[in-house]
């Protein structure tokens, strides 16, 4: 796999091609978001293949990135789709991802995502709630065509990470606690019909760094497994979700492979070796494979602080801000030297600040914000009037695509018109 990288000279690459040559010939200005899309696709590929003859399918959560470049790369590798709202579900199907690879997720789908769920028969539709039960079970039979579901079940395990991400607790608003279970059986029952079970799910949240918290979950979900079985219920599959970590610098994360193996190992042992497995990789699919890249606007010293202030801000990368995350950011022109500077964008916050970083004793004209392949351009917005930024897609060492920014007029014409 390729990704960002640096040449001999320690100018920076993606794709084994020097950033700036792709600047150039993608004709874009800054900021921007460069992708390798033969790293996705080997990422991707790697995946599905250490499912081995094991039955199973990888479901890319689709919120990660949702350009159709990305999920078409994903599909065509063997991935499948984890959604969770209508318009992701549309682009899924539209960028190749067949509905039997498809399992949609959310807490408060509305009406008509749930109807185009149902129309094309995708996969699974996650039911969070004991409330949720007969909404869907009620829209299956507006549709006229029975809706498949699994009940995703808050595991209730705590993980080491920001508690935005986390999702498997007991207070989170994600899925069905235990002491609920037999209240969301009974309403899969009450439904009769318009509802085949198929599979049961879990997620515990993001950035998992081994195993351990995931098969923690996921024994939860064999355990409920187990016990409906028993009963006569049956299942096709088990989905343990997704949330496996990248390295953003310096922590190093078993890779996803790893977390697969370690399930399919799990299955036997709790006496589920029939079924299938389901997972839902985002970040580590796309993460490492996409920079964003910024342009250096002005130094700024006060006192001993050195700052340097760079056209990209928390608008276009909110992960900094929203979780204290922390990417590397590094020159283009050459490789990270000391001194360090603190880098901040131009958004109007004093949150719009991306931390302490080596750029060198003079400043360079460009830098690269490593691994903002997730969560970033898909949480973009168009705060302080500032515009999207353009996303370029590499494939083969050339820009296959490019979706190009709107521009600020776009946005102020609009607002006048509000």
């Amino acid at each position: 796999m390729s990704g960002f990288g640096r040449d001999g000279s320690g100018r920076a690459t993606l794709g084994g091609r020097l950033l700036s040559e792709l600047r150039a010939e993608a004709g874009v200005g800054t900021p921007a978001y460069f992708y390798d899309l033969d790293a996705i696709t080997q990422a991707t590929r790697e995946l599905v293949a250490a499912f081995g003859a094991a039955p199973g399918f990888v479901a890319y959560a689709v919120k990660a990135n949702t350009a159709g470049s990305i999920v078409r790369a994903v599909a065509q590798a063997g991935g499948g789709a984890d959604v969770v709202s209508g318009g992701e579900l549309a682009v899924a199907l539209g960028a190749g991802v067949g509905p039997e690879r498809i399992v949609m997720s959310g807490v408060a789908k509305q009406d008509w995502e749930l109807d185009r769920a149902i129309g094309h028969g995708i996969r699974a539709i996650q039911l969070e709630s004991v409330e949720e039960i007969p909404r869907v079970a009620a829209r299956a039979l507006a549709v006229g065509k029975a809706a498949r579901v699994s009940l995703r079940i808050n595991p209730d395990v705590a993980i080491d990470s920001h508690a935005h991400i986390a999702t498997g607790h007991d207070e989170a608003k994600f899925g069905i606690v235990a002491r609920d279970l037999p209240a969301a059986f009974g309403e899969v029952a009450r439904a009769g019909a318009a509802l085949r079970l198929d599979g049961l799910s879990t997620h515990v949240g993001s950035m998992l760094t081994t195993p351990g918290p995931y098969l923690e979950s996921a024994r939860v979900v064999c355990a409920a497994a187990r016990e409906l079985r028993a009963s006569g219920q049956e299942l096709a599959f088990v989905d343990f979700g997704g949330g496996f970590g990248i390295d953003y610098g310096g922590a190093p994360v078993e890779p996803p492979p790893a977390f697969v193996r370690a399930a399919l190992r799990l299955l036997p042992e709790q006496g589920l070796a029939d079924l299938a497995l389901a997972i839902e990789p985002g970040r580590s699919l796309v993460a490492p494979f996409g920079v964003l890249v910024a342009s250096v606007v002005q130094s700024k010293t006060s006192g001993s602080r050195r700052w340097c202030m760079i056209d990209a801000g928390m608008n276009d990368l909110l992960r900094p801000a929203l979780y204290g995350a922390r990417h590397r950011i590094e020159p283009i022109e050459h490789a990270p030297s000391s001194p360090e500077w603190q880098v901040v964008g131009p958004v109007c916050e004093s949150a719009d600040d991306f931390g302490l970083h080596a750029l060198g004793p003079d400043l360079p004209q460009a830098v690269a914000l490593r691994d903002a392949g997730a969560y970033g351009f898909t949480m973009a917005s168009e705060y302080n009037g500032r515009a999207l930024p353009a996303e370029v897609f590499v494939a083969g060492g050339r820009v296959a695509h490019v979706s190009r920014s709107p521009g600020v007029e776009a946005w102020v014409e609009r607002r006048l018109g509000a």
